[in-house]
């Protein structure tokens, strides 16, 4: 026997032996498919003889070519490390020689056609658990298949024939790098997929030819299309979802006393937007705007007194102070002649159009108010100093566009901007009633109902056993006005019924007890302040810490209890504005509490809660971007003890 045979029979014994040890691995994935590629190959060294009868006068040594490469594979890949993988191949290896100069001064070219029937055995070694890269090594055994050449020289008659002293059997071995794309679907009983692939095969045992010292070494490019038994997971139906392995934890919190209105002192805080309608640049004519006589007698503290109590303490009286800002600004730069503001418009349709917006509105105070035109700036810009629209959003592009759409009003005089606050406008000062305050409600407090539950509802039920039926419900915090559940009672004892249906379809009950009082006479009296935030972010907190803690903290009396209570636009998924909601009271918590900690006040009760954009308890409407700027906000009321 051959040398070259007995090294082919070691190589596919070898081969037979890694497939038996590798088979004998759990969580077996067999593959099976073909391949295509290019083969770029480098030819070194030097050849002269072509065949037994012919000799060329100059010899050759250096050439490239691209030839064709195609496989049938099958490839063994578990989730181990280790797999392998087998191709039987057409193996492409011709290419030209560099052309060289014949005695004749004659120029000469030689192209070789050699090909190979290759067997490639290969190790797989996958680049982590759940990657799709992989490395691969292995040997090559090639069976000549072709060994034509052509030979030109000028003058002379090409010559095609075939080399001689080819070596039958040629070993060498490779070395490459594959990705695995899955392009079947998950349910699909046969997985595909497509395999792009490099490898490199160099000149070590790759010498074509008994005699001389040719050699070639090669680079090849090419892509896999595998077929294999598909071991996915059959989707999840509804009725399967695993819940998490916890309970849903009820419990309400009722008011003492229910007051019959609660006077509020409220700092109402003035958003420095101006809002312009697409496809105009005329201030909108909800922003009130008044003749030069109107104007002379406006005062900002006609707007301090509200006429008609509100129900949930925020009401279009609020609104109305807002539409009021170009003539608050107005006022307070007539009674201040030193302060000076800066109007930067901002429009996507262009730095010309926003610097419209801001012109606008300088025009109005200079008309309406007198307003010298030397203390105002004026400038546009593509995009607002605080974009709604984020570089990458891609949701609900539409309702945060239209907040980037207006004028942002600043500036730096103490009588038009509050000192401390991050440079908030200064507030207005508002007196109102509110007729059913917050610390007036039954606060339902469903622990997990977001994750764990579709829906739930409430009865409520009196010692009679009439019931008041409420919802359905899917948030984990809701409330009801304690003058609702008691009608015309003075006061009851309730049962409060608690029932979900979790995601799994399983009932859920839960039971608990509350009495409630009303006590028509009494009128308490409290401070409310709110904290706006600009989109989507919570530490906006963080420039409200010296208002907070220099401004409400030494308002807040021993004793007092302060509801804290965060809303949300309706931008966003509802679950997500739940959690931002909750964060923002969270930490307006905190820094009143560390700020009454510091001044020796420990006995003030905090009642924090987050309404997202719930619907029933959102301040105001969503429908104009104003009332979504207000809308995302934490309102603290501060209620003496009682």
């Amino acid at each position: 026997m051959s040398s070259n045979h007995k090294i082919t029979q070691k190589t596919i014994i070898c081969s037979l032996l890694m497939i038996f040890a590798i088979n004998s691995a759990k969580a077996q994935t067999w593959w099976f498919g073909v391949s295509g590629a290019g083969n770029l190959n480098y030819y070194s060294g030097t050849t002269q003889r072509l065949d037994n009868s012919y000799f060329v006068p100059k010899a050759f040594h250096n050439g490239t070519g691209i030839k064709p490469y195609g496989s049938i594979l099958m490839e063994y890949n578990s989730d181990k490390i280790f797999g392998f993988i087998l191709n039987a191949a057409y193996d492409g290896r011709g290419g030209e020689f560099d052309d060289v100069m014949a005695p004749c001064n004659c120029p000469a070219t030689l192209k070789t056609n050699l090909s190979y029937i290759a067997l490639e055995p290969s190790l797989r070694i996958n680049i982590g658990n759940a990657s799709p890269w992989y490395f691969f090594m292995g040997p090559r055994v090639g069976f000549n298949l072709g060994k034509d050449y052509n030979y030109t020289q000028l003058y002379q008659q090409d010559r095609d024939g075939t080399f001689s002293a080819v070596d039958k059997t040629v070993f060498s071995g490779q070395i490459g790098l594959g990705y695995d794309m899955i392009i079947s679907s998950p349910e699909s009983k046969t997985s595909v997929a497509l395999s792009p692939f490099v490898s490199y095969h160099p000149y070590f045992g790759q010498d074509p030819r008994s005699i001389e010292s040719l050699s070639i070494s090669t680079a090849r490019a090419g892509i896999a299309l595998k077929f294999g038994k598909s071991h996915a997971k059959k989707a999840i139906k509804t009725a399967e979802i695993v819940v998490p392995n916890r309970q849903v934890e009820f419990s309400v919190r009722a008011p003492k006393i229910i007051p019959k209105n609660l006077e509020v002192s409220e700092t109402l805080p003035l958003l420095n937007y101006v809002f312009f309608d697409e496809g105009s640049t005329a201030i909108p004519s909800r922003y009130f705007q008044l003749s030069p006589s109107e104007a002379s007698n406006f005062k900002e503290v006609q707007l301090q007194n509200e006429q008609v109590p509100n129900m949930n303490g925020r009401s279009s009286r609020q609104m109305n102070v807002y539409y009021n800002i170009l003539n608050i600004i107005g006022d307070r730069m007539r009674e201040n002649p030193n302060s000076t503001i800066d109007l930067s418009g901002a429009s996507a349709n262009g730095i010309d159009e926003g610097k419209l917006f801001a012109d606008e509105i300088k025009t109005y105070l200079v008309n309406a108010f007198a307003i010298d035109a030397l203390r105002i700036t004026t400038q546009g810009r593509l995009k607002p100093l605080i974009p709604s629209e984020q570089i990458g959003g891609t949701k609900e592009l539409t309702l945060l566009r239209q907040g980037d759409r207006r004028v942002d009003i600043t500036s730096n005089s103490p009588a038009l901007a509050l000192e401390v606050g991050g440079g908030m406008m200064k507030p207005v000062m508002i007196q109102t009633q509110i007729q059913n305050p917050l610390d007036s409600h039954l606060i339902f407090n469903v622990d997990g109902a977001s994750n764990l539950l579709k829906s739930y509802t409430i009865d409520v039920t009196d010692n009679k056993g009439q019931v008041q039926h409420y919802g359905p419900y899917y948030t984990d915090k809701e409330s009801i006005s304690g003058k609702t559940v008691l009608g015309s009672n003075q006061e009851g004892e309730y049962t409060v019924t608690m029932n979900g249906i979790t995601k799994n379809g399983a009932k859920v009950k839960k039971v608990t007890k509350v009495y409630l009082a009303r006590q028509d006479g009494v009128i308490e009296k409290g401070y409310r302040y709110s904290v706006l935030f600009n989109f989507d972010k919570t530490k906006t907190i963080a420039s409200y810490k010296k208002f907070l803690a220099e401004v409400v903290a030494p308002l807040i009396p021993s004793g007092a209890t302060v509801i804290i209570h965060g809303h949300t636009d309706d931008i966003g998924s509802v679950d997500y504005n739940q959690s931002l909601s909750q964060a923002r009271a969270n930490e307006t918590q905190q820094i009143l509490e560390n700020t009454l900690k510091e001044s020796g006040i420990n006995d003030v009760k905090f009642e924090c809660y987050g309404f997202g954009e719930n619907t029933d308890q959102a301040p105001f409407d969503n429908t104009l971007p104003e009332e979504r700027f207000y809308n995302r906000t934490v309102v603290i009321d501060i209620v003496a003890s009682k």
